[in-house]
């Protein structure tokens, strides 16, 4: 969870923020045309918690610890460490999947709350200074914007995410065959993968939602 949550959290964060701060100058921009430059934090606060928050934390992630996972196990496989651990009567996967898996489903969720308010944060920046939005004007209509389904839509999507990220990249280590050949194809296939299933999950839960 260190590794993952943690050593995850300056790039989540900055993600969070620039995004923010990018929505908020495209809307804001678009808004002030109908003269509804009021909405800004509405606009900000749904996209980031349902679409943009979500996706981008987690394809950072799958950048970042998919690969590292690929390439761990791989390395361990490679070198025989893995046939070591069963020949000692230990479960390769018990000792190494199942730590990933539980440590990136539970921290994504969090990366991805931590993303979401610094990200309404930077849209608060832009509004109040360039559309001279008050502070409670923003965070009210960013606050009552917000409805459960948004925000459990948010927060499952992460956890399945983090799932997918941790399985695949446990995978493709667990299949490494090649060498070191074999741990450079194993990692970089476990980012793609990753970041299809992401795309892919995204769209597919975001289908459920929108039918509830």
């Amino acid at each position: 969870m260190d590794v993952i949550g943690v050593g995850s959290l300056p790039i989540c964060s900055m993600v969070g923020l620039f995004s923010g701060i990018v929505m908020a100058l495209q809307l804001g921009d678009a808004l002030t045309k109908y003269g509804a430059e009021s909405q800004v934090g509405t606009v900000v606060s749904i996209t980031l918690v349902t679409q943009m928050g979500p996706v981008l934390a987690a394809l950072l992630v799958a950048g970042r610890n998919a690969s590292g996972m690929a390439s761990e196990i791989g390395s361990m496989r490679v070198t025989e460490q893995i046939d070591a651990m069963r020949a000692l009567g230990t479960d390769p996967s018990k000792k190494l999947v199942t730590p990933r898996l539980l440590a990136t489903a539970l921290t994504l969720p969090l990366l991805v709350i931590i993303a979401d308010f610094i990200g309404m944060i930077g849209g608060f920046l832009i509004a109040r200074a360039q559309l001279g939005i008050t502070s409670s004007e923003y965070w009210t209509s960013a606050w009552q914007a917000l409805k459960w389904a948004d925000v459990s839509q948010g927060l499952l999507k992460p956890f399945i995410f983090g799932i997918v990220i941790a399985l695949v990249g446990c995978s493709f280590g667990m299949r490494t065959t090649g060498g070191t050949q074999g741990v450079g194809r194993a990692t970089t296939s476990a980012v793609v993968v990753s970041s299809l299933w992401i795309i892919i999950l995204n769209a597919l839960i975001t289908q459920v939602f929108v039918k509830l």
